[in-house]
């Protein structure tokens, strides 16, 4: 250990005695609080886009430490009670038998009394440590710069990185964001996967924002986070989890994937299984408190605890879903069951199937993904406070827009559906014109259901009506809006076929519009300007066939700025000197 730290101190010596840099090379970037410096040429990685992630982790990690701080004070209320009505016990118990005093004129319990009060004050008096955050894969540094500048009460920031040009950077940019920017974050060029390995249970948050899939690092990273911490993780092969290679997403996560309209729940909830099951191994289990699908990601913040009893619920949150190749039916399958006797519960394989061979609503056949996680994937305390911070500090956020309104709608989801329905697919299936949100919403109310949007599909419709209430309800709205004959054997005829067994009501219910419809706040924004997605991997060289990724006008001017460069750089100087070289020749001879 103390030859490691040596050779650290020594590499950031050597880094801190470097060359001085010329400002004229470099980009200020600035957002929310931290400016960077980016060099003209794609050396480190930086996404502009990541802006709604960045600002959704800080907010989130705001939330974390006034929630961190009011539990640790509850808990030490608690303590101190606890141990206060200890020690009146134990007085009660000495006074009783004896009943006796002390040569200082006070009962024997009264005299013991002093120091078992004071004990519990002085025992857990001690304040709360500031919390200690580990940015895994930091590249510029930009978002170890934000939390440090712009989270109070926050402790050290740990920004990690395995590549030497991003270190530098990272390291330059903690130099150009002055002394509050110094005194809290350092840089350090090691591989994140051993470091965390190497740091159990030292730090309260840990932020994974891979270029990627976060598969890799999520074993080391459920080991490095403290009891009661977080880990921010996002997932940006959305391919991959959303069933495009559904093989490898299976050896990646250990699930596979379906590809539904709710393929981008599933990938969250792919996610959080997947977490669950490393953490698992090590006695520790999560809870989500935000999960969120945005841009071309998804991100995912859940608390991390340890407890061998209650990991044993982790099969009653995970299921498997079979969805219909022929309609939109799905159906979930749990893992596990309890049951419960006396004081004592049972953990049991879950009872299955949940469908037969064949769809009973279209009598075609299903496939099985999964398992996936089937618990609520917010905390709606957490979403509440989060969303009311983030309004209160309204410009300290630069895309306060779109993280408001994804923090509005996942408010308003029905928190215990998994995954969801497409009215569109719904009107696709019977070849009909789908009906309005407002007049769906109504129809399964007045069933007695619940219904909520959600906030990963503008389309989407979160219920926990069964499936043939929702065929019931379609085949009531094609009644009084008919369709052209289909084919006997297509779905939506067999569908169709049947008499509705529940009489649909699309009178207008008072609920059939969510508060924030209500009130007309905006939703689903579109993207600030073109080209907003996924960016060129760092170190690649840019070249035109990606203009589809940075717009044509940026790499036009990338090039342009490359070949001017190589112009003045390579082949003047070579010039010059076979002009020099010639005449020297020839008076020679």
């Amino acid at each position: 250990m103390g030859g490691g730290e040596e050779t650290k101190t020594g590499e950031e010596e050597n880094q801190k005695s470097s060359t001085p840099f010329d400002l004229n090379d470099y980009t200020i970037i600035k957002e929310g609080e931290a400016e960077i410096l980016m060099h003209t040429k794609n050396e480190v990685f930086y996404n502009k886009t990541q802006v709604n992630n960045r600002d959704m982790s800080v907010a989130v990690l705001r939330t974390f430490i006034s929630k961190r701080k009011e539990e640790h004070e509850a808990q030490l209320s608690k303590r101190t009670k606890k141990a206060m009505k200890a020690s009146e016990d134990h007085d009660s118990g000495l006074e009783a038998p004896s009943g006796t005093t002390a040569s200082n004129g006070k009962s024997n319990g009264e005299s013991e009394k002093m120091p078992h009060g004071e004990e519990p004050e002085a025992k857990f008096r001690g304040e709360l440590k500031p919390p200690r955050v580990l940015e895994a894969l930091s590249a510029t540094g930009l978002r170890a710069l934000r939390y440090a500048r712009e989270v109070e009460g926050i402790g050290q920031v740990v920004a990690l990185d395995n590549d030497k040009a991003s270190v530098e950077a990272c390291r330059r940019n903690i130099k150009f964001n002055g002394s509050v920017a110094s005194a809290k974050v350092e840089s350090n060029l090691a591989d994140a996967r051993v470091y965390m390995l190497t740091h159990p249970k030292e730090f309260d948050m840990v932020d994974l924002d891979p270029y990627g899939s976060p598969s890799v690092f999520l074993d080391s990273a459920v080991q490095s986070i403290a009891d009661g911490g977080m880990l921010m993780c996002t997932a940006t092969d959305m391919a991959v989890l959303c069933g495009g290679n559904g093989e490898v997403c299976y050896s990646k996560y250990g699930s596979y994937p379906l590809r539904g309209k709710y393929c981008h729940e599933m990938a969250l909830r792919i996610l959080l299984a997947c977490i669950e099951s490393h953490a698992n191994r090590y006695k520790r289990y999560i809870v989500p408190v935000l999960s969120v699908q945005m841009d071309f990601y998804v991100r995912v913040f859940v608390r991390i605890y340890t407890s061998a009893g209650a990991m044993k619920n982790t099969p009653l949150k995970l299921s498997y879903v079979y969805q219909c190749i022929g309609c939109d039916s799905f159906h979930l399958q749990p893992v596990g069951r309890t049951v419960s006797k006396n004081t004592s519960v049972r953990y049991l394989p879950g009872f299955g199937p949940v469908v037969s061979q064949e769809c009973s609503d279209c009598g075609k056949k299903y496939n099985m993904g999964g398992p996936i996680w089937s618990a609520p994937i917010h905390d709606q305390d957490w979403v509440g406070s989060i969303l009311s911070d983030v309004k209160s500090m309204k410009d300290r956020y630069p895309a306060f827009d779109r993280i408001s309104a994804v923090l509005t709608t996942v408010s308003e989801e029905l928190p215990d559906v998994p995954l969801f329905l497409s009215l569109h697919n719904l009107g696709g299936t019977l070849k009909c014109t789908s009906p309005s949100a407002m007049v769906f919403r109504s129809a399964v109310i007045n069933a007695g259901y619940r219904i909520s949007g959600t906030h990963v599909n503008p389309l989407g419709l979160k219920t926990d009506a069964p499936m043939d209430v929702i065929w019931d309800i379609m085949r009531c709205w094609v009644k009084n809006h008919p369709v052209k004959a289909q084919p006997p054997e297509h779905s939506g005829s067999v569908i169709l076929a049947k008499e509705p067994v529940l009489q649909a009501n699309f009178a207008r219910a008072v609920a059939s519009l969510s508060k924030a419809q209500a009130k007309k706040v905006a939703r689903f924004l579109p993207n600030p300007e073109r080209h907003w997605g996924p960016k060129l991997r760092a170190g690649r060289t840019i070249t035109s066939k990606h203009a589809s990724l940075l717009g044509p006008d940026i790499v036009d001017g990338i090039l342009n700025n490359n070949n001017n460069q190589e112009q003045q750089d390579e082949p003047e100087p070579k010039r010059k000197k076979t002009q020099e070289e010639e005449p020297t020749s020839i008076s020679s001879s």
